[in-house]
């Protein structure tokens, strides 16, 4: 899978450790950043060009990732396009995109470890939208006010 990912200082180490795991599974991981260490940079710079990837189908999911995950996942959500979720635990792993078709997995850097951070990565990357009625008709109701 062509997997994206995006983080500032407050997870940079994370998404080395978690850009290492992924392509060692075979994944083809395209970095947007950040590229060095830098206290002062901000997430929106990085999480924006990724999400936007993400909904122009330049790579099939997202990994946005700050301190605590909740702007990552604000800034992505800006993008038409992008479901992200801020996810901390595997059952929202996979229940985000079976039934929301989560394109975009948020994470804090400096809220779970890299253990628990590479296992709801792989569970957010094995799931897939259930497709079910219910859920196309709610995304089809998101997807309108993403229009106007």
């Amino acid at each position: 899978m062509r997997i994206g990912i995006a983080a500032d200082h407050g997870a940079f180490a994370l998404k080395c450790q978690l850009q290492d795991s992924l392509r060692t599974s075979g994944h083809e991981v395209l970095d947007f950043g950040a590229h060095a260490l830098d206290m002062q940079d901000d997430y929106p710079d990085f999480v924006i060009p990724l999400a936007r990837s993400v909904a122009v189908g330049e790579v099939e999911r997202g990994i946005a990732l700050c301190g605590s995950g909740v702007g990552a996942s604000i800034a992505a959500n800006k993008v038409p396009g992008v479901r992200a979720g801020l996810i901390h635990d595997v059952f929202s792993a996979h229940q985000g995109v079976e039934d929301d078709d989560m394109n975009v997995c948020c994470l804090g850097g400096k809220v779970i470890g890299t253990a628990l951070a590479g296992e709801l990565v792989q569970t957010f990357l094995a799931s897939r939208f259930s497709g079910a009625e219910r859920f196309r008709r709610r995304l089809a109701k998101i997807e309108a006010i993403e229009v106007r």
